[in-house]
């Protein structure tokens, strides 16, 4: 029988090797496991590394996959990218989280994440498509998440949060 940690440290099966390609996540107690995705995912989230990083401000950082999120001690999430303070601390909200879909993500990124990162008040939420060249911008309100965009292939959109940064999916996709 396999037992897992939920410490500050993060959630992994003892018995899993350092880099399985899998992602472990914990929801309310519950242990989610995505499994390696396809080259499209990782080309997305890349691209828009290397878009946020070059936009960035020196006092935030822009994290792929390394960082987690920990809103309670029985939820440890594991965004595919991060923008945070750079002395950023687990329990507190990051300033932008970014889910990359893929078919085996969609459901959990589009629903269950969505309203876990809302419930925990992180200011911005993006979902990006690689499939379908589609990036959707979230930010949260009062009254829980507003569109503030919804972009497809070569359409363009200037964001300022959490910092300035021009946006085309189609860039981000190819």
């Amino acid at each position: 029988m396999t037992t897992l940690q939920t410490s500050i440290d993060g959630l992994v099966p003892p018995d899993a090797p350092a880099r399985d390609g899998r992602r472990y996540e914990v929801v309310d107690g519950r242990l989610l496991i995505t499994g390696a995705q396809p080259p499209a995912h990782h080309a997305a989230v890349i691209a828009l590394m290397v878009q946020l990083k070059h936009a960035c401000p020196p006092d935030l950082l822009v994290s792929v996959g390394s960082l987690a999120f920990r809103p309670t001690p029985h939820t440890t999430l594991r965004p595919d990218l991060l923008v945070c303070a750079r002395h950023y601390t687990a329990t507190q909200p990051p300033a932008l989280v970014v889910e990359v879909l893929s078919p085996s993500t969609r459901t959990t990124d589009v629903v269950l994440k969505r309203s876990l990162y809302e419930t925990h008040q992180v200011p911005s939420y993006w979902l990006l498509d690689p499939t379908t060249q589609e990036l959707t911008i979230l930010a949260l309100t009062p009254t829980g998440y507003t569109c503030q965009a919804v972009l497809q292939a070569e359409e363009t959109f200037h964001t300022t949060t959490p910092f300035p940064v021009d946006l085309c999916p189609a860039t981000l996709t190819r």
